[in-house]
């Protein structure tokens, strides 16, 4: 290959790094663009599964996604050593693993094979590419993989810490969920039901697609303050005292005051989403009053689900609703309790809203 369509490509990866955000995305335009630098047929992404001792392609060309043990193969032996290969002809290499190409169907006559380095040079992956188009891997081929290894591994680098940290945020929020939930067996599915369906309200609406995932993902806490109501009041069966329900209606202040945090958008919402669940459109809710676009979105978009769901569950004090009861009351409060705008997505997507209520129906 000549200089100047290295130049080239080289070039590209400078694009795609700048203006590709997507993890995804990104690794596959990298992968392809590897693949056309060295002239191969394929190219491989390999990561190590720490728990099961194997390696798994996170992007593989061609092919349906590959998992085989951590010392097996060509790929494994770099793995295990942190060392580059270059195999010539793999029919003469003892260390080849030919049950990948009888899975496949593929034939392999030659690769290379890079280590991908974390920040504390440990290998965590192997950048594999396979079959050269002429002639076979030398020198000159490793170093350029070397250079698309250093750019994979930091970009992985990043997004698997990232997904750690998503991970571990979902498990805290899950337990601050379930928290209120063991104050109430009533409400075992309810917060399940709640993300679902405000899910769905969120789905028809124009906004950023992270917005989106923070919402289903937030909105299981909007009763989290309720772990702040003595039982006596939150189990009690029958109608509350006015002074009780006074009681009650601290809760969404005590979620927002637990949940709030300024620098994370995720706690960001789900405290605005405790404290505005329980607001009308009208006014007339509480614990502040807010009115129509006084309130935030989230908080709009929960109030919905909420509602809808206590109608159609059993409580203490309360029979069941029926489904159809339920759908007829969200379209009557209709600008009175709730946003208009997010009432109209409800009813349109009412089928989907029906598959989520038979699907985690309580018995």
């Amino acid at each position: 290959m000549d200089i100047s369509k290295i130049l080239n490509i080289l070039l590209e990866f400078g694009k795609t790094i700048l203006y590709e955000k997507d993890i995804d995305n990104l690794l596959q335009s990298i992968s392809y663009l590897t693949r056309d630098l060295v002239n191969a047929d394929r190219c491989s992404i390999f990561l190590y599964n720490t728990e099961k001792n194997t390696l798994y392609t996170k992007i593989a060309h061609g092919i349906d996604n590959i998992e085989l043990p951590a010392d097996k193969g060509v790929v494994g032996y770099t793995a295990q050593t942190g060392e580059p290969q270059i195999v010539v002809d793999v029919n003469s290499d003892i260390r080849f693993y030919a049950e990948v190409d009888k899975i496949t169907g593929y034939k392999t006559k030659n690769l290379v094979t890079i280590p991908l380095l974390d920040s504390e040079n440990k290998v965590f992956g192997v950048l594999e590419a396979v079959n050269k188009k002429e002639g076979f891997f030398d020198n000159f081929d490793a170093e350029l993989l070397m250079l698309s290894a250093s750019y994979i591994s930091y970009i992985l680098e990043n997004a698997l810490l990232n997904n750690k940290l998503k991970e571990n945020n979902l498990k805290i929020i899950y337990k601050l969920s379930t928290a209120a939930e063991f104050k109430d067996e009533d409400t075992s599915l309810h917060t399940k039901r709640v993300a679902y369906y405000s899910e769905i309200i969120v789905s028809g609406l124009e906004v950023e697609s992270e917005f989106k995932e923070l919402i289903k993902i937030a909105a299981p806490m909007h009763d989290v303050g309720k772990i702040g109501i003595p039982d006596k009041i939150l189990l009690k069966e029958g109608k509350l005292t006015k002074e009780e329900f006074d009681i009650i209606k601290t809760h969404p202040t005590i979620g927002y005051n637990i949940l709030k945090d300024k620098e994370n958008k995720l706690l960001t919402i789900a405290a605005n989403i405790s404290l505005d669940h329980h607001e009308k459109w009208n006014g007339k809710g509480y614990p502040n009053n807010k009115k129509g676009l006084e309130i935030s979105l989230e908080g709009r978009i929960v109030a919905i689900s909420d509602v809808f769901d206590a109608l159609i569950s059993k409580r203490p004090y309360k029979e069941p609703w029926s489904f159809e009861k339920a759908i007829k009351y969200i379209e009557q409060e209709k600008g009175s309790h709730f946003d208009p705008d997010m009432v109209n997505i409800f009813i349109d997507k009412v089928d989907l809203v029906k598959d989520i209520y038979l699907k985690y129906r309580e018995e």
